[in-house]
């Protein structure tokens, strides 16, 4: 297993953490503790100086629960900017296409990305296998993502946490590393060595 470092300079994405995934048309989730988790690391990394961009997205599509002024669009209680921290908006499912991201961060000089949110397998997986594309250092916090029951197209149901395990699989064989919070907030916490 590959020891977990975390650059000073890493930036921290938290994804589509955002109110609309609560209630219809969006099937059953599975991670009770999506906040939770999101919530100890966005404070863990805050209180460690590094930078955060936030992604939110806003939906084209008409009579969806993420377009832009609807209540499903807002950020879950807790997320969300804080201060200086930047905000990304995006109309499909990889944060780095038709927004600035990418730019955001060659500014800053990150070359680690650490990815969290909602849906493992739609924008968290397609941010994370674009990032890595491009040549970031992606890391998943696969506890702090969620995601949702899907039809398999036989007339059956693939259960949500089925698929976030299956998506987390394939992240860490090709596009990511794979953590928890807990193990990043640990990391986070350890004083630098001199």
């Amino acid at each position: 297993m590959t020891k977990l470092i975390i650059p000073d300079n890493a930036v921290l994405l938290p994804i589509d953490m955002q109110q609309a995934f609560d209630s219809a048309p969006w099937p059953r989730r599975w991670n009770g503790a999506v906040d939770e988790n999101g919530l100890a690391l966005l404070a863990a990394w805050r209180s460690s100086g590094r930078p955060v961009i936030h992604v939110r997205h806003d939906s084209v599509t008409a009579g969806s629960t993420l377009a832009l002024g609807s209540p499903g669009n807002a950020f879950r209680p807790g997320f969300g900017p804080k201060g200086d921290e930047a905000l990304v908006t995006k109309g499909v499912n990889a944060a780095f296409i038709g927004t600035d991201l990418d730019l955001r961060l060659r500014r800053l000089g990150a070359e680690t990305v650490v990815a969290f949110g909602i849906s493992t397998d739609m924008c968290v997986s397609t941010s994370v296998r674009v990032g890595a594309n491009l040549g970031y250092r992606m890391i998943l916090v696969e506890d702090a993502c969620d995601c949702f029951d899907q039809p398999d197209g036989e007339g059956g149901v693939i259960s949500a946490r089925d698929i976030h395990r299956a998506h987390v699989a394939t992240l860490r064989a090709e596009f990511a590393q794979v953590t928890t919070t807990a193990e990043l907030v640990d990391v986070l916490r350890r004083p630098v060595a001199a």
